[in-house]
Order: C-alpha cells, then structure tokens, then sequence
C-alpha cells in the first residue's frame, strides 16, 4: 500500500498504529516536501477535521515528513494565515564576522610567544603592539574586548593552528569514608584485601579474597576467577554471612573491585559502613596485607594457578583452610603499653596467644557480640571436634591432593 491510497482518518490512524504496510518516500528537496504537505492537508480537509482526528493527521505528517512537531505546527499555521506553504530560503549569509582569520592567526601566535596568557595579557600586548610599536597589523585586534578573545580561541581556524591538551584530572570518589577504623576491642570490624595467583603467559591467574576481623583476627578465604560484580558481590555476600558476630565495619584500600556502587549499595542494606585507606598511610590495611602472607600465600603458594579451578580452591577453602585457621591456628595478640615519653607501643606477650575462637571467647560479655542463630555451644562442637594436630594434617593432605588435581588438569590441558 502507498501513500496516496490513505485517503481517511480511520486509515491514517491505522498506519499510525503500524496495523497496514506502507510504502513511502520523500524527496530530500524542503520545496517538494513542503509541497506535499501543503497536498496533503488540502487532500484530507484539515480546517474541517475535529480535534481528534487532526491530532492524527499531524502525527502521520510528522511520521512521514521526520520534521519535529513544532516545525509542523509553524507549517500548518503558515497553512491556515495564507492558505498555502511556501519555502523561502535565507537570502543572506548571516552576519559578517568583524574579525577576520588573519586576525584569529594573529591571535594564535600571540599565544605560542607567550605560554597562552590570560585574555587581558593578550589585549594589552595587541594595544601596545599598534600603538606603541607600530604593528599595524594589530590594528583591528588592538580593539577587541577581552571575553571575544576566548571565543576566538574556539574557532576553527584557531584550533587548527594550536591544540592546548590537559591532563585528565582524577575525581574524587565519595565512596567510603578516609579513616581508620577505632574497633576498641569490639568485633565486627572487618579488613579485607584481594591476592592475585600471579600471571602466565599473560593470563590472569585466580583471585582470593581475604577478610580478617581486626579484634579477634577472625578470617575467611574465598577464591573467585575474577574479580568483576558477577563473581565478587556473592562472595562478598558470603564473607559477611560467615563471621558469627555482627559485621559494624567493612574496611579496604583504593582498589576498584572495592571502592565501586555495588558494594556500597551491598553494605547499605546490611547497615554495614564502608572505610578505606587514607593517602600515605600504609598501616591502614596492614593486618589484611599481615594475613596475604602468613595465610594466602603461605598455604597456597605464589605460582600460578588457571582461573576455571577457582571453584576447586574455593572448595578447598571452607572446608579444609578457614576452620583450621579460627579454631586451631594460634595467633598474636598486642597489647599496647605507653612509654615515660607518652608513645604507644605495640607487644606481643606469648600468654595473649591464642586461637581467634579463643579470643572472641574471652572478650568481655562475648555473647552479646553474636549474630542471631549463633551459639558458643555450637561452634564449641566445631572447635573440639578433632585436634589441632588432626586439623593441621587434614589441612596438608587436603592441600597436597587440590595441587595434585590442578597439576593434572595443567599437563591435560597442554
């Protein structure tokens, strides 16, 4: 069906609502498509069309004509004065530009002399160019005001001669608040920091995710494949559901798989507040940074491992490593002692060794520190379900076969 063969509103209305197959074409000409509109409204009545059904005549000549609706309502009321449309071009070029491009070239090299000074700098070196020295060439520009000279600056002809570039400048992100975190000696303040399984051959290796409770150094080890929202949150998710007191803090350095809208949106709904590290301040994240070593690393090594085994340590990780490290490894707790100068200083005593189950049982009124559902009687099973001794080994057996797996699936691979 073509245009022509529209010939009610009722058929306008239906190939508004994309009900029949159309066939149509204008010319680019704007005096053949006035043309036509002018037909077109003398073809259907306009004048003698009700409220509705103009509306639908106007829609169908915006559809077809791609003008805006405004541009369609200057024609038909040109339509509805004179009773006809007429196209009538601009006769003339617009205003003429008082400043030439010999002036704009003037100007240019006026600021390569001079490192780009401000535009009052550039209007006074122009005045005394003519007027003291006699440069006649600075006549016109000597004139100038000083706003004119950073439009002229813009100018095609201007750019063209000189590019000035500037550095992108960073913005700073609100996300988190720069400080650090002051637990005193309560749980539920977390530090968590990421370990890449190094590269090879320019391939991304696995990542573990490590948080650490800053009291009782309560942690958890997760391993992902990368570190992008799909495989982060649900961990991160799973990290918090882990601990069995109340998360009051999540603490991290400047890293973006941290410092992004998704976690802070995560930690939002969980009333939990986001910290990170402050500029220069190194011992911000340090106990999360302690941990990548003495744990991460120590237990899983530095080479790399593929990303698909991700799942495979990760496995190995809630079952085999983070209940061996809070129920059966000892760790060192500080005590902080003030010199005859009045400084801090961080011991190390050998009795405030402990497990950190132990040490969240020794806080003072533990229990009130405990999320809903959690019980030391419960977690007491956990704890002395086996010994130190019997964990550990299960620890390196379960280990030695994991890298046992992930060698074979290395030599298969090749």
């Amino acid at each position: 069906m073509k245009l022509e063969e529209l010939t009610t509103i009722e058929q306008l209305s239906q190939f508004m609502d994309g009900t029949q197959a159309v066939i149509f074409k204008l010319t680019t000409s704007k005096t053949e498509r006035y043309q036509w509109i002018q037909r077109e409204l003398v073809r259907f009545g306009y004048l003698r069309l009700n409220k509705a059904d103009k509306g639908t005549f106007i829609r169908y000549l915006i559809k077809v004509s791609c003008y805006s609706r405004q541009q369609i309502s200057r024609l038909i009321k040109q339509y509805r004065d004179t009773g006809y449309i007429k196209y009538s071009p601009a006769m003339s070029s617009g205003f003429q530009g008082k400043y030439t491009a010999v002036d704009i070239r003037l100007i240019a090299r006026m600021d390569e002399r001079h490192d780009t000074p401000c535009g009052n700098a550039i209007k006074k070196l122009c005045e005394r160019a003519y007027h003291i020295f006699g440069e006649t060439e600075y006549e016109r520009i000597s004139r100038i005001s000083v706003s004119h000279i950073y439009n002229l600056r813009k100018s095609k002809t201007y750019t063209g001669i000189r590019r000035h570039f500037e550095k992108t400048k960073p913005k700073s992100s609100t996300i988190g608040e720069r400080r650090k975190p002051q637990p005193e000696g309560q749980p539920g303040y977390l530090r968590i920091d990421t370990v890449h399984q190094g590269d090879q051959d320019k391939v991304k290796g696995v990542y573990h995710i490590n948080a650490v409770d800053e009291v009782t150094q309560f942690e958890v080890v997760c391993t992902v494949e990368k570190i992008s929202e799909q495989y982060l949150i649900p961990v991160l998710q799973y990290i918090l559901s882990f601990f069995p007191f109340k998360i009051i803090s999540f603490h991290s350095d400047n890293g973006s798989e941290y410092i992004n809208k998704n976690v802070e949106k995560l930690l939002k709904k969980l009333f939990v507040e986001f910290t990170k590290s402050r500029p220069r301040h190194s011992n911000d994240n340090a106990l999360a940074e302690s941990k990548n070593c003495s744990i991460v690393r120590k237990i899983l090594g530095y080479h790399h491992i593929p990303q698909k085994c991700a799942g495979l340590i990760n496995e190995f990780n809630q079952k085999h490593l983070n209940p061996h490290i809070n129920y059966h490894r000892p760790c060192f707790f500080s005590e902080t002692i003030i010199d005859s100068k009045g400084k801090e200083r961080k011991k190390y005593p050998y009795k405030n060794m402990m497990t950190p189950y132990d040490k969240l049982k020794s806080l003072p009124e533990a229990e009130k520190y405990l999320k809903d559902g959690a019980s030391f009687e419960i977690m007491d099973k956990i704890a002395f379900e086996i010994t130190d001794n019997q964990s550990a080994e299960k620890l390196q057996t379960a280990r030695r076969l994991l890298f046992k797996i992930i060698d074979e699936r290395e030599i298969n691979a090749l």
